[in-house]
């Protein structure tokens, strides 16, 4: 597209100069530029997802966000830097950024670029768009840092074996109302105590219907605002716990699945602190009565020639390759723990009998299970479901790992163990990690993951967990006590509760 009169970000024809948009997407930007013109649009907020899943953003004027379609947008590389309590996990202004990457020696900027395609007007802010960007350096070199390009890059490895991505998202977490009052300064630094709340709706009355019905202020703008940004949700149900809700939405297509969870969570914690409200996707709160959430990533692959289920059988539950899609979901379940559950607080929810899952193993309808296969002979609906994940996983990090698995499992041939027929808590399998820590060692250890992801990936995703895990054991030797799979610390709540 044109450059804007307005050259005053990024760098003048730095899209055109790196060939970084398709003539595709090219066209689609001008169309955007001239929605924002037509909708009088005061503000277009560009947002990059971090390593934790979390959109960082600028707000720009109409002019300037026109202008970052051509030319970028400087942005703060130091995001990549943060790990979840905000804190820099390296050493500052060591060459390469502190892990091993030139172009991030000096705390440099990166350049975003708008994807067109994600465009949105937000309704619960005035006059305002909003757009996913992608992250590249100076020279038009991608940032390998960036979740969404490890999925993109896992999606056209898939794409290579005749096949696209279909997943459906299944999302619980919590609503709780806020009770206090102003802030105060000494509580205002870095990872400050949880703010106080009190219980939103009463919970252990699961899919009660009255439970619901109290709830429909809240949800009836939540359901607006995400049918408004085209994330219309296809159930809201009342959960287990207090104040406890689950969300699931029509299946949808590679990259625009990881995308669309990103901007549900957004949207959805956005909505409910106008109202006074707070929305945590925090896996398990330390509240008493809060049952631990769980995030569900329901998939299938579909031909890409013909657009058909791939896992459809006329004579089975799964066909062939989907069979081995579930091989490879389970022959690299281990390693890829942490990009399900990346947070301390994640692994506090795999207890036994708990609805999540404690070992590698699947079953056919059994919500025990790691991997779940819904469907029958002749199902058009066929699919899996990966029932390992938390809610603050990093949505393109999360589908990544699985595409990547299942992917694996797929050239190879590989054949899944025998299902599990009854109980998935007592089936003699491998057992998954019980600790972040174990996790991250699983992952650090991997050779798949490295080649499928790069080792300058994983090397700093471990790098960041490490220096996580050395602040929690840090503050546990402090506190005096040891961790626990039974019992949420103060850290978890200071570090996951607002943030997530």
């Amino acid at each position: 597209m044109s450059t804007h009169s307005d050259p005053g970000v990024g760098q003048a024809g730095f899209v055109a100069r790196h060939g970084l948009m398709t003539p595709e997407a090219t066209v689609l930007a001008r169309e955007v530029a001239e929605r924002i013109r037509t909708h009088g649009l005061r503000t277009v907020r560009l947002a990059v997802v971090d390593q934790h899943g979390v959109p960082r953003a600028k707000s720009l004027s109409p002019d300037a966000a026109i202008s970052a379609m051509s030319n970028g947008l400087d942005f703060s590389g130091a995001i990549y830097s943060l790990d979840t309590g905000n804190q820099v996990f390296v050493p500052a202004f060591a060459r390469g950024g502190g892990f091993g990457i030139e172009e991030f020696t000096g705390f440099p900027d990166v350049i975003l670029v708008p994807d067109p395609t994600t465009f949105v007007m937000l309704p619960w802010a005035d006059r305002t768009g909003w757009m996913l960007c992608d992250a590249y350096f100076g020279n038009g070199q991608p940032v390998p840092l960036d979740g969404r390009g490890a999925l993109r890059r896992q999606l056209a490895t898939l794409a290579s074996l005749g096949y696209d991505f279909v997943a459906g998202l299944e999302v619980e977490f919590y609503i709780v109302s806020l009770s206090g009052g102003p802030l105060s300064p000494e509580n205002a630094g870095f990872t400050p105590p949880p703010p106080p709340v009190s219980v939103f709706e009463r919970g252990y009355q699961y899919l009660s219907e009255v439970r619901l019905d109290s709830m429909t202020s809240t949800l009836e703008a939540l359901r607006d605002a995400l049918g408004a940004v085209g994330l219309l949700p296809r159930s809201m149900e009342d959960e287990w716990g207090p104040g406890q809700l689950e969300f699931s939405f029509p299946p949808l297509r590679g990259l625009a699945a990881a995308d669309a969870a990103v901007l549900f969570r957004s949207a959805v914690k956005q909505v409910c602190r106008r109202r006074g409200l707070l929305a945590t996707f925090m896996c398990r709160p330390s509240l008493p009565n809060f049952f631990p959430s769980g995030w569900h990533l329901h998939q299938s692959l579909a031909f890409r020639d013909s657009g058909r289920n791939a896992f459809t059988s006329s004579s089975d539950v799964l066909s062939p390759a989907g069979s081995s899609y579930v091989a490879g979901l389970l022959e690299h379940a281990v390693p890829s723990l942490m990009f399900a559950a990346p947070t301390v607080n994640g692994y506090k929810r795999y207890r036994p009998y708990s609805f999540a899952p404690d070992r590698v193993c699947w079953a056919v309808e059994n919500r025990g299970a790691l991997v779940r296969v819904q469907g029958s002979p002749g199902d058009t609906g066929s699919h899996v479901e990966m029932r390992s994940g938390e809610p603050a996983a990093n949505p393109y990090l999360y589908l990544a790992s699985n595409v990547a698995a299942g992917a694996d499992g797929i050239a190879r041939s590989l054949v899944p163990p025998a299902a599990v027929e009854a109980d998935p808590y007592a089936a003699v399998a491998p057992m998954l990690p019980t600790s972040l820590s174990a996790a991250v060692k699983a992952l650090d250890g991997d050779s798949f993951f490295r080649s499928a992801f790069g080792d300058t990936l994983i090397d700093y995703l471990v790098q960041m967990k490490r220096a996580e895990l050395a602040r929690y054991e840090a503050w546990l030797a402090e506190a005096g006590t040891a961790d626990s799979a039974d019992e949420v610390t103060e850290w978890e709540m200071r570090e996951y509760f607002e943030f997530f």
